[in-house]
C-alpha cells in the first residue's frame, strides 16, 4: 500500500469504528422491519460517508464513484468487513451490480439504473437461485423468458433474491435459448423493475437468526418488460454472472478478514482482562494456542486472498485461486469466531458481545456464492488434470 492508500484506509477505519459499529444495534433491529437497504439509521451514516469522501470508493469515476483501483479497494474492503452494515453505509454493497451494468449496460440502462444506484438513490437485486433446483448448478435453472415482438415475457420462481423487498429492479437470469448448443449459452440476464405487473414478493424468507431482513422469495408470472431490458447480449447470462461473482468472492473474502480480525481483537481483549483459576486467561497455554492459531489462519488467508486478487487484476481468471479462498476463508472465519466465543465463555453466547451474531453470519459463508463442496471439487478436478496449474507451480 502506498501512503495515500494507507491514509484513506485509516480514515475509513476510524469512520467504521467510531460511527458504523456503534450504530449496529439500531441497524439490526430496524433491518428486520425495513430490509437492510433502507434501515433508517443508514441515512445519517451514508450522509457522513459522503461528506468524508468515503462513499462508493471502488466504483469507477466515470459512473460517479471514487475511482479507487481494484487492488486498492481489496485492501479497503478488509476494513469495511469489520461491520456487517459498513458496506451499506459506504455504498459498496451495490458495487458488483454497478460493475455489471458498467460492463454490459446500454447508455439508456446506465442512465436509468446505474447512475442512481451508485448515488444510493435506488437499490438492486439479483434473481439467480431457485427453490426447486440446486443453486450450486445454475444450468438447472427453470426460469423461462421468451421474446414477443418488442417485449420479453418472463416466468420465474426465485428465492434468496436478497434485497428485493427494497429494490427498484431485479436482474433475473432465465432461459431464453433452450436449443443453444451449449447449456451455458441458453440463459440471459433481464432487468425487471419490481413494480412491473406480475412481479410478486411471496415472502421474506426467515433464515438463521433473522425473521425479516431481505432474503426474498419472488415469483414472476407472465411479466412483460421491453426487449431493451435485456442486459448484455442474448445467451450471455452465464458470462455476465461469472464476471459479477468472481471479484465478488474476493470482496467477500476480504470482508471475512475484517470480521475475523474484529473477533481476534475481542478474543485478545477478553484473554488479557479475565482472571480465572489463579491467572489471567492470556497466561494459559490453551488460550495462547487459540491466539496463535487464529493469527496464523488470518494471515494465511489474507495472503492467499491478496494473491488471488493480484492475479485477477493482472488478467488471469484466477479460477483455482478464487475457489481456494472461498472455502478456506469460510472455514477460517468460523474457526476464529468460534475460538473467541470459547474465550468469552457463556457471555460469548449472549448478545452482550457481537460474537454470537458474527458466528451465525459466518455459517452463511460456507453456502452462498457456491457451497464449499463445489469449490473444493472444482479445485481438485483442475489440479488432478493439470498439477502445474497450482498457484505455486
Amino acid at each position: 500500500m502506498n501512503d495515500e492508500l494507507r491514509e484513506l484506509r485509516a480514515r475509513l477505519r476510524r469512520f467504521i469504528d467510531s460511527e458504523v459499529i456503534p450504530a449496529e444495534p439500531a441497524f439490526f433491529e430496524q433491518q428486520e422491519e425495513t430490509g437492510y437497504w433502507k434501515a433508517p439509521v443508514l441515512d445519517g451514516l451514508r450522509a457522513s460517508a459522503k461528506a468524508q469522501g468515503l462513499w462508493a470508493l471502488g466504483h469507477p469515476k466515470e459512473i460517479g464513484g471514487g475511482g479507487v483501483s481494484f487492488m486498492d479497494f481489496v485492501y479497503l474492503n478488509e476494513v469495511i468487513g469489520r461491520s456487517e452494515l459498513a458496506q451499506f453505509a459506504v455504498g459498496s454493497a451495490s458495487m458488483q451490480d454497478s460493475l455489471m451494468f458498467h460492463l454490459y449496460g446500454t447508455p439508456e440502462q446506465k442512465e436509468r439504473w446505474l447512475e442512481p444506484m451508485v448515488r444510493g438513490e435506488i437499490f438492486p437485486s439479483v434473481g439467480l437461485t431457485e427453490p426447486e433446483v440446486a443453486g450450486s448448478d445454475p444450468t438447472l435453472m427453470q426460469s423461462k423468458a421468451r421474446f414477443d415482438g418488442d417485449e420479453i415475457v418472463v416466468n420465474a420462481h426465485k428465492w434468496f433474491t436478497s434485497g428485493a423487498n427494497n429494490a427498484a429492479f431485479t436482474t433475473v437470469f432465465a432461459e431464453t435459448d433452450p436449443d443453444a448448443p451449449s447449456r451455458h449459452r441458453r440463459f440471459s440476464a433481464i432487468i425487471v423493475p419490481t413494480d412491473t405487473p406480475g412481479y410478486h414478493i411471496e415472502r421474506v424468507v426467515p433464515t438463521m437468526g433473522h425473521v425479516g431482513g431481505g432474503h426474498c422469495e419472488i415469483r414472476l408470472e407472465d411479466v412483460r418488460v421491453p426487449a431493451a431490458n435485456l442486459l448484455g447480449e442474448r445467451g450471455t447470462g452465464f458470462v455476465i454472472a461469472q464476471r459479477r461473482l468472481g471479484p465478488g468472492r474476493i470482496f467477500h473474502c476480504m470482508r471475512w478478514l475484517g470480521q475475523a480480525q474484529r473477533a481476534f481483537d475481542l478474543m485478545c481483549e477478553r484473554a488479557t482482562t479475565r482472571y480465572a483459576h489463579g491467572s489471567l486467561l492470556s497466561e494459559k497455554g490453551e488460550i495462547q494456542r487459540y491466539v496463535a492459531e487464529s493469527a496464523a489462519e488470518i494471515q494465511g488467508h489474507r495472503l492467499m486472498t491478496l494473491d488471488a486478487a493480484s492475479r485477477l487484476d493482472a488478467g488471469d481468471d484466477a479460477r483455482i485461486e478464487i475457489a481456494l479462498i472461498k472455502f478456506h476463508g469460510a472455514q477460517m472465519l468460523h474457526n476464529v469466531i468460534d475460538r473467541a466465543i470459547q474465550v468469552y465463555g457463556a457471555k460469548g453466547l449472549t448478545s452482550d458481545t457481537p460474537l454470537e451474531r458474527m458466528y451465525r453470519e459466518a455459517r452463511y459463508g460456507r453456502i452462498y456464492d457456491g457451497p464449499d463442496e463445489v469449490h473444493r471439487m472444482s479445485v481438485a478436478r483442475r489440479l488432478l488434470k493439470d498439477p502445474t496449474s497450482a498457484p505455486w507451480a
